[in-house]
């Protein structure tokens, strides 16, 4: 099987990287299209011996791009096409079609309840989201929460798999001499008490409840922030203004797999950390969440529905916070009082294990290559 991926951008980002490990496991000749931002994630594919290419596309509007990339569909052979966030799933999905490849598979990474990939969900959005939904064979939700909104939008259930975001365990587990020399590079005092947060630096994440929860706690908390984005600066402002900024650090994007860039890693990071607190109240998955369970992390959540779709006590470490900075901090001061736990992975942790889900994913697309499954043609003008 040959198959061509398409996603929007290759920054530094949860599905991007994704992307990334879920390649070093399928046993698919695998090329890469990406639509626009051929960044970090782009080099490290090519490291891996991955063929990217960039569209180059200007923007949204851009209709120039879809005839160019029917034709790269069309000129390499694909048996499938996967595509990945909104804009690589509208042109995509159309471009396949146009090239003739009729087995689509795309994955729905950041729905939430009002936005989807930081952008507010109006009528138009959902609108065309459906339209070209409608062109594939299957959409593939990363969470059972994913897939609940996938059926409220109008997505048929039929149409809709469930396959969540993998971690490669062994890169996560924790290592005392990892977190001593990650510690030292950073310039951490000896004794400090680190709270983590890892994730795209906007609004969306709400990491400023962070920052405002370090100004109540004692001066031996640091709050170390892993990731690059737009609210940086206003993140430093807002930390200058609460009196932390001299306790707060930012060491911009941080690959999940090595490539080759300056710096710690983010397993490297994850192990310098005493608690991860993810105040985002609007996730899909919450892959910070489940990779710092990976590391044996005491683990504070607004929303995380990798923890919530699971069993109770699966992952004992984890606990919701409901409310802002307050909540967040009496939270923090209550899992440092508490006894420290050994730093293992626990059974959550386990249970999205990246090659459980690349073997799910090669089941989608074992269907969706089947010569069973073609759409007729009144099920996709329906």
């Amino acid at each position: 099987m040959k198959a061509l991926h398409v996603i929007t951008g290759l920054g530094v980002g949860g599905a991007e990287q994704q992307l990334r490990l879920l390649l070093r496991h399928l046993p698919v000749d695998c090329d890469v299209v990406t639509l626009t931002n051929p960044g970090a994630v782009a080099d490290g594919l090519s490291a891996d011996g991955v063929r990217v290419t960039d569209l180059g596309m200007a923007g949204n509007r851009d209709l120039a791009a879809l005839p160019r990339l029917a034709r790269l569909i069309r000129t390499g052979g694909y048996d499938l096409v996967h595509t990945h966030l909104y804009r690589a799933c509208v042109y995509g999905r159309l471009a396949a079609r146009l090239a003739g490849v009729r087995a689509i598979v795309a994955t729905e990474h950041s729905l939430g309840d009002s936005q989807m990939e930081g952008r507010r969900l109006t009528r138009g959005v959902r609108g065309l989201y459906l339209a070209t939904e409608r062109l594939g064979r299957s959409t593939v939700a990363v969470s059972p929460t994913v897939a609940d909104r996938l059926r409220r939008w109008g997505v048929p259930a039929p149409r809709i798999e469930v396959v969540p975001n993998g971690i490669d365990l062994t890169r996560f587990r924790f290592d005392p001499l990892v977190r001593h020399r990650t510690r030292q590079r950073l310039g951490l005092p000896e004794g400090a008490y680190v709270v983590g947060g890892v994730g795209r630096l906007t609004a969306g994440k709400h990491f400023d409840v962070l920052v405002r929860a370090l100004a109540l706690l004692p001066g031996d908390h640091w709050l170390l922030l892993v990731g690059g984005g737009p609210e940086e600066n206003v993140l430093r402002r807002t930390a200058h203004e609460a009196g932390v900024a001299d306790r707060v650090l930012f060491t911009g994007e941080r690959p999940y797999v090595p490539d080759g860039s300056p710096g710690p890693d983010l397993p490297s990071l994850t192990s310098a950390m005493d608690v991860l607190a993810s105040p985002s109240p609007e996730e899909a998955f919450g892959l910070a969440v489940v990779e710092a369970l990976a590391a044996g992390l005491p683990v504070l959540y607004a929303s995380c529905p990798a923890v919530e779709d699971l069993p109770p006590g699966a992952a004992g470490a984890a606990r919701r916070v409901t409310g802002g900075a307050e909540e967040f901090a009496r939270a923090v001061g209550e899992v440092r009082a508490a006894a420290p736990a050994p730093r293992t992975a626990p059974e959550a942790a386990r249970h999205y294990s990246i090659t459980r889900s690349a073997a799910r994913l090669m089941d989608v697309y074992a269907a969706a290559v089947a010569p069973s499954s073609s759409p007729s043609a009144q099920e996709v003008s329906s």
